[in-house]
């Protein structure tokens, strides 16, 4: 036995994940790695598990476990991923793949999230990464733009009102009501249902363009000081602000305004536009969206370390609303029931 591997089992396979990576470090699978250690790592809030494997030359490789077969070249993972690195991104080299077994093996990236970075950076070195990270975002929508075909998984879906409807209708069920108890009266509830058919309309109103769909600080690695994009597997068309939203209104990173009407400048300037109405408009949803999430997570997945990221997210609406007196109405129906926003 490969020290290190847990014997957990797996939801759609009949196997343990134990065996699973057991049978391919012993190259059962057809790829032969010389194996010292296996170590679980924490993967992200999808179905997917992650195990990092330590070679005796002391290289490593992640491997990545679905919980059930897939056809590589349906799988979108992979066909973001070849997406990506025609648009000249930095993206995790896939180094084996077996659909039978479900598994994909990785390169390591190692565990530097551009979280950790900002969060101890200069200001100056802070505004060069986020530089960087804006640049990722323009060469997605230009290059983008060039590349589209029906080959790639992203140019055959969208954002759309529904969507975003439903999002919107996740943080009222999850957070509102869920985490935060909130008893809405018949009108209330009318109205909300109304605001938020109104707002993803709205978003889903604006200019199009390739997205990365999830891009904040936690799915961008740092490797020897270079961006690595990760966990892009739900790339597809949405608002030209969305991905900008995703980086600056980030609910795990603090951001001076300065820095923020900064980077919607640089963006704007690159694809020629002015982003301002559209980066609020997007804000509001993503924000109200992530609220969602993390109600969720904390009540029914009891993910307790969610609750660390509410108070950020709340100032990030507030503040918005603030801004913006057209949505007036739903900030009064919030504030009466969320004191942050009051």
């Amino acid at each position: 036995m490969i020290r290190g591997v847990p014997k957990t089992s797996s939801t759609s396979f009949h196997e343990s994940l134990e065996t699973r990576v057991e049978r391919f470090v012993s190259g059962e699978i057809g790829c032969e790695l010389d194996v010292e250690h296996v170590r679980s790592l924490v993967g992200d809030a999808s179905n997917r598990a992650y195990y990092r494997l330590e070679l005796r030359n002391g290289e490593s490789r992640v491997l990545a476990l679905y919980p059930s077969p897939f056809v590589p070249a349906e799988l979108p993972f992979i066909n973001v991923s070849e997406l990506f690195r025609a648009v000249s991104l930095r993206v995790p080299r896939i180094d084996h793949v077996s659909g039978v077994e479900g598994i994909v093996l990785l390169e390591d990236l190692g565990d530097t999230l551009l979280q950790d970075v900002v969060s101890q950076a200069t200001v100056e070195k802070k505004g060069t990464h986020y530089s960087e990270a804006v640049a990722i975002i323009a060469a997605l929508q230009i290059k983008g733009e060039e590349l589209r075909s029906d080959r790639y998984l992203p140019f055959r879906i969208a954002f759309d009102e529904a969507k975003f409807f439903d999002e919107l209708d996740f943080f009222r069920a999850h957070f509102l009501c869920g985490l935060r108890g909130a008893r809405l009266t018949v009108e209330e509830f009318s109205q909300l249902n109304e605001i938020f058919h109104a707002l993803a309309r709205s978003l889903a109103d604006e200019p199009y363009a390739l997205c990365h769909r999830d891009y904040h600080s936690r799915n961008i690695m740092v490797v020897k000081d270079e961006l690595v994009v990760i966990d892009f597997q739900d790339a597809r068309q949405g608002p030209r602000a969305y991905d900008l939203v995703s980086l600056m209104n980030d609910s795990y990173v603090d951001h001076e305004p300065d820095l923020v009407a900064e980077m919607v400048a640089i963006l704007g300037g690159t694809v020629g536009a002015d982003l301002s109405g559209e980066y609020d408009l997007a804000a509001l949803q993503r924000n109200l969206k992530a609220l969602g999430t993390f109600g969720f997570q904390i009540q029914q997945r009891k993910k307790e370390v969610y609750r660390r990221y509410l108070d950020r997210t709340l100032l990030l609406i507030r503040s918005n609303l603030a801004r913006n007196t057209s949505w007036d109405r739903l900030r009064s129906i919030l504030a009466g029931h969320i004191e942050e926003l009051a």
